[in-house]
């Protein structure tokens, strides 16, 4: 029986390591048979994705992803655990320890060039190691780093060299937390490999595991994202995704509110302050998302009339394809410095002590909760 790829040895796609195949353009590794000659070989998403950083809607489903990761526990490995600074909560794997068994995991904390440069970053790690220990995640090391700025990169090689002994080293995360830029600079140091993974902006983007090998006759192993749908970057149309994902430090936004007051983030959330002394909030957002401040008794006829306009990104062509808002009432006691966290939009510091009943609104299945505050 002839192989999908026409007789010839069955290859796999350099950027996304799925498996090629010529016969159907809408399945994962679709590739045209005249391109089969090409070095190296990519499949036509990779090559959509890296030359026109053009979206494609292929995915593996999500019983696929956790079937791959379920191999790890039995493997002699050394983890590393890459998580999204900005969108903490919504990019760590939960139960990441059933998965992985007795391996050692490196925590990589990715996208730190995101905060403000005065940041305290021993309290950014105390922080960090807190959330782990509420989540039941044992970490060897925390590093915080940027792979996009090439920060931290030097402490992280050295710690997979200090714990990586015999094993191979498997990289897991969510979608859109920086794993295929990680790995790229691993190549680039570590391996006389002249291939890359693909990068973009768009969830998924590796498909299957892509195997790495490095000078020593070991191997990185890339395993592809988890989709995890709380996270907004999951639900909006990949036309706004750029809006709402920070590429440059965010720029925090204060605002003195009275009680009665209501923010509108785009037509993406909204944020009441209910009740509570006069206060500030400080708003950690993409710079590209206006937000929109108007009293709470205006708020729902603002939106009804201007969400999709005035109150956008998401426009009007798309709003239809957003779920229905949720409404989240949380109480910030008196004496608690804490952040209002919407996944993968960002959050709202609460600069006051003096306690604030507050409402987010979000679409549904979006992961809103109160948290210490990070900064």
């Amino acid at each position: 029986m002839k192989d999908p790829m026409g007789g010839q040895s069955i290859k796999k796609c350099s950027g996304c390591g799925i498996e090629l195949q010529a016969l159907n353009p809408d399945l994962p590794g679709y590739l045209p048979e005249k391109s089969l000659g090409r070095e190296p070989v990519i499949c036509q998403r990779c090559f959509r994705i890296k030359n026109y950083n053009e979206a494609s809607s292929v995915t593996v489903d999500q019983d696929e992803f956790l079937r791959l990761l379920s191999q790890i526990g039995g493997k002699n490995a050394l983890v590393i655990h890459i998580v999204d600074l900005f969108d903490f909560e919504g990019s760590l794997i939960s139960g990441l320890q059933r998965f992985v068994g007795n391996n050692p995991v490196i925590l990589a904390v990715n996208k730190i060039d995101l905060l403000p440069k005065v940041t305290n970053w021993n309290k950014v790690i105390n922080w960090v190691q807190k959330q782990c220990k509420e989540q039941g995640l044992k970490t060897e090391e925390i590093i915080l780093c940027s792979a996009k700025r090439n920060q931290g990169f030097e402490r992280l090689l050295d710690t997979v060299s200090e714990y990586r002994g015999n094993r191979d080293v498997y990289v897991v995360g969510a979608t859109n937390v920086g794993k295929s830029t990680l790995i790229n600079r691993l190549i680039r140091d570590y391996s006389d490999l002249e291939q890359e993974l693909t990068v973009s902006r768009y969830p998924g983007t590796t498909l299957d595991m892509v195997s790495i090998p490095l000078d020593d006759g070991h191997h990185i192993i890339d395993t592809p994202g988890i989709v995890y749908p709380w996270r907004y970057s999951e639900l909006v149309d990949r036309k706004d995704l750029g809006a709402i994902m920070p590429e440059n430090p965010l720029k925090p936004m204060v605002y003195q509110l009275n009680e009665g007051q209501t923010l509108f983030f785009g037509g993406m959330a909204r944020f009441d302050f209910i009740q509570g002394a006069r206060q500030s909030f400080t708003c950690f957002l993409s710079s590209r998302l206006n937000i929109h401040r108007t009293k709470l008794e205006k708020a729902d006829a603002l939106y009804q009339e201007h969400a999709g306009v005035l109150l956008a990104p998401p426009d009007k062509e798309n709003l239809g394809q957003m779920p229905e808002w949720t409404r989240h009432e949380i109480r910030v006691p008196k004496g608690a410095r804490m952040d209002l966290f919407i996944s993968g939009l960002g959050w709202m510091k609460v600069n006051s002590d003096q306690g604030a009943l507050t409402a987010i609104h979000a679409p549904k299945g979006v992961k809103v909760l109160a948290r210490p505050s990070l900064i």
